[in-house]
């Protein structure tokens, strides 16, 4: 049977009575496509995100913990050092159009990018001054978030339909955070300098691994100044669909800050065992939603899928604002739990749909476009703001909490209630079945 077949769009089937039919052939056609794949292509790729994100974990989670506790940080403190994450990420479209689309290969790139961060780790490992910490932490990022972009280039460049295949090499990547938690949590190093210097080391491995990556070919090279810069994606702006959903994604960026910056710090504050470890769990949720995104993308298409992640946030700060450890530790739970459909519907589907809007010219450029928009404007001002309203919730009266967590995190639900209400009234994008793109010769 011919591979094309396979790849038609979905939308062929009909009638109520075709509903059970229609969903076996969607998981017939994903598991086919899937088999579709080169084996060693696809055993590499995800290798390649497992690695990319257990270095990231490995630090990141933790570190407003590390820095309160080692480095006496204030929240203000913790929401500044993330906002270096988030300036990295708004240079880094810059290194992508005019790097990755034109000058050098994208693998070469991961190579030399991960081999000088793993050098920054290190040294982020052994400094004990919150200023001199601040800066580190700003340079390492500075090599890091252009390989975020980079890996999801190279792994989109190797699949013939995007919508199915990608969700499958990508999840590896979740189950690296994953193995990062339960590591952190196993070894008891959340208040330690080893989560620097273990993610050093994987940052070695993985520029290893990147001399064995395929290349992120595609049919056309980009030739006039403005792709040299990346700037040919913001064509993608003339959809005015594209560009709510691009004003969205950076709003939503200030409720995902709250929950980067200060959950670890809340849960180890009222008293949840093992937080670092728990917190895994939202993974382990990450990891079984990423896999559900062909099926579900095709049955409710983009909108729906941003409008159930945008509901999750809202129901996820809700649980955090009335849960404690004791008799409600299940609301803690069930917070964290639900950031696989939070992180999965909202993020990974922003990635899959902006990757649909791409022409094979700024492929690369526009996923430094949505990383721009999210880990670089969206965490930057997200970062500064869950900062410093967190801060303004100070507890000074010698209660047992650090923090009014209730109010902190009441917050950024209201935010997510107000994306939601803005996603259904203003988006109108009326693609629902990604179309198929022939993959191009490499």
């Amino acid at each position: 049977m011919s591979t094309s077949m396979w790849a038609q769009p979905l939308y062929s089937f009909s009638g109520k009575n075709n509903q059970h039919f229609k969903s076996f052939y969607i998981l017939v056609s994903l598991f086919k496509t899937i088999c579709l794949m080169n084996l060693i292509i696809r055993t590499k790729l995800s290798a390649m995100m497992f690695l990319q994100y257990f270095i990231w974990s490995m630090w990141y989670v933790t570190l407003g913990t590390y820095m309160m506790s080692r480095l006496q940080a204030s929240a203000m403190d913790v929401g500044s050092t993330y906002a270096t994450f988030s300036i990295s990420a708004i240079v880094s479209p810059i290194l992508i159009g005019m790097l990755a689309d034109k000058l050098f290969s994208s693998k070469f790139l991961m190579i030399c990018l991960h081999i000088l961060g793993a050098f920054f780790l290190f040294f982020l490992s052994e400094t004990g001054s919150l200023d001199l910490f601040w800066w580190l932490v700003l340079a390492y990022t500075f090599l890091y978030t252009p390989t975020i972009s980079l890996s999801n280039a190279i792994a989109f460049s190797q699949v013939s339909h995007a919508g199915k295949e990608f969700p499958m090499i990508r999840v590896w990547g979740t189950i690296g955070w994953i193995v990062a938690g339960v590591t952190i949590g196993f070894l008891k190093i959340e208040q330690s300098n080893m989560i620097f210097k273990i993610a050093g080391v994987a940052s070695v491995l993985l520029a290893f691994l990147s001399l064995l990556l395929p290349e992120a070919n595609h049919a056309e090279k980009p030739t006039s100044w403005k792709s040299s810069i990346g700037l040919d994606a913001l064509s993608l702006f003339k959809d005015k669909a594209y560009l709510t959903f691009f004003i969205i994604s950076i709003l939503m960026c200030i409720p995902l800050t709250f929950y980067y910056s200060f959950a670890n710090p809340f849960l180890n504050d009222v008293g949840l065992n093992n937080a670092t470890g728990k917190m895994t769990l939202g993974q382990v949720s990450e990891a079984a939603f990423m896999v559900l995104i062909p099926l579900l993308f095709v049955k409710w298409g983009v909108k729906k899928m941003l409008a159930v992640a945008l509901i999750c946030w809202i129901a996820r700060y809700i649980f955090f604002a009335f849960g404690n450890s004791d008799i409600h530790a299940w609301m803690l739970i069930a917070g964290i739990v639900l950031h696989g459909a939070c992180y999965d519907f909202f993020f990974v589907t922003g990635q899959i749909y902006t990757e649909s809007k791409a022409t094979s010219t700024i492929k690369n450029a526009a996923q430094g476009l949505i990383t721009f928009a999210t880990y670089g404007v969206g965490m930057f001002f997200g970062s500064y703001i869950s900062g410093y309203l967190t801060e303004l919730f100070r507890n000074e009266d010698g209660s047992n909490l650090s923090y009014n967590w209730m109010s902190v995190w009441l917050l950024p639900a209201g935010i997510s209630a107000f994306l939601l209400l803005i996603l259904i009234l203003l988006f109108k994008e009326k693609i629902k079945v990604l179309p198929h793109e022939p993959k191009t010769s490499n």
